[in-house]
């Protein structure tokens, strides 16, 4: 295969897309869409690395309580996790819309139930650079559901995972598990309604 140099990008590179759950200081619940997440050895155990810039209700959130989930985003989910991307987290009727949400079992963090997987994190470490910040968090817990833990091989497994129907993104696209273009950042934000108050 050939190669070409061209400039920084990760355009080729999907990314797996979670919604950050925190407490805002009212104690109501804020969520908000991320990609920029991975997974890292931390003194010989997993944990997760996550990066998120610029000013962010959820990262000062997260520097105020060094706590949040992490909530795997599939396709039945992404009108809600499109809208929750692209609606500042500072407006406040943000959260004024349809979600079943569960508190966490080990750390005070909201678990978004409609998610096949969730991750309750805690910080162990931040790296700031410039707008941006690294955080380096053990996995206090992990959420499946109860079929998923009775999955043995890893064919079971996978065949779950394409049951979930995670998306990822890339070039401001959603994409299926198995490659469907299902949008552009910002097409689903009109098909969620908010709550009357």
């Amino acid at each position: 295969m050939k190669k070409q140099s061209v400039s920084a990008t990760n355009d080729y590179c999907p990314q797996t897309l979670f919604l950050y759950g925190t407490y805002k200081e009212d104690g109501s619940p804020n969520f908000g869409l991320f990609c920029w997440m991975s997974y890292a050895n931390l003194d010989d155990h997993l944990g997760v690395m996550a990066c998120i810039g610029e000013k962010k209700l959820t990262k000062d959130r997260i520097f105020e309580n060094e706590v949040f989930s992490a909530n795997l985003v599939t396709e039945s989910m992404l009108p809600v996790a499109d809208y929750l991307g692209c609606t500042k987290g500072y407006s406040s009727d943000k959260m004024n819309i349809d979600l079943a949400i569960e508190q966490g079992e080990k750390l005070n963090v909201p678990i978004l139930s409609d998610s096949p997987v969730s991750f309750e994190l805690k910080v162990v470490q931040r790296i700031p650079y410039g707008d941006s910040d690294v955080f380096l968090c053990d996995i206090v817990n992990t959420l499946i559901p109860e079929e998923a833990v009775d999955a043995k091989t890893d064919e079971e497994k996978y065949e779950l995972i394409k049951t979930y129907a995670p998306i990822c993104t890339t070039n401001q696209t959603y994409y299926s598990f198995d490659g469907r273009m299902l949008g552009k950042w910002g097409d689903f934000v009109k098909n969620v309604h908010k709550k009357e108050l």
